[in-house]
């Protein structure tokens, strides 16, 4: 049985807790130029195999089976320094660091996302409706979307840490893949 059935049933069976929001810790701006252009935010025409060369096999799974890494394992649930955070496959910014926060729940979470940069669509696997959410580029799942955030949006985008890559401000963004 995988982890996402495992947990489904838990919930199904009322065995799991909400876990706490906790406060939000304010950031400095992210020092990069997020503007992409247009043609660039289109979904690229790639096989998820052709993305297997690119990302090692935990983000691949993740990214392209829409897996989730264990709570608490990500070095970037607790990692604030001033940069971006893009998409671990093909380099698009996905949030600011200015946007981060210490949710509680054991991922990386953000009360926004880059606008234009994300698609999202509904997830029935825990038997209740969530908003699940991809890089707009490559398809990569990147985690959920809940209304249970900070002002000013009041939403929590909960990331796995493997489907992203952070660039520190002081280092030039990455060339797109793909």
């Amino acid at each position: 049985m995988d982890r996402r059935r495992f947990v489904g049933g838990l919930l199904a069976t009322g065995f799991l807790v909400a876990l706490p929001i906790g406060p939000v810790l304010a950031r400095q701006g992210s020092g990069h130029d997020l503007v992409v252009a247009a043609d660039e935010l289109q979904r690229l025409d790639r096989d998820k195999d052709y993305w297997r060369q690119h990302v090692d096999a935990d983000a691949w799974r993740i990214l392209f089976e829409e897996r989730t890494e264990p709570a608490f394992s990500s070095p970037l649930d607790g990692f604030y320094e001033n940069g971006t955070y893009v998409c671990a496959a093909c380099h698009l910014p996905l949030f600011s660091s200015e946007t981060k926060y210490d949710s509680g729940t054991g991922w990386p979470s953000f009360y926004d996302v880059i606008d234009g940069h994300v698609d999202t669509k509904p997830d029935w696997l825990l038997f209740y409706r969530r908003t699940e959410y991809h890089c707009i580029r490559c398809g990569g799942h990147q985690g959920h979307v809940f209304n249970d955030g900070p002002e000013p949006t009041g939403e929590r985008w909960c990331n796995n840490g493997l489907a992203l890559r952070f660039v520190p401000a002081s280092d030039p963004l990455p060339a797109l893949r793909g």
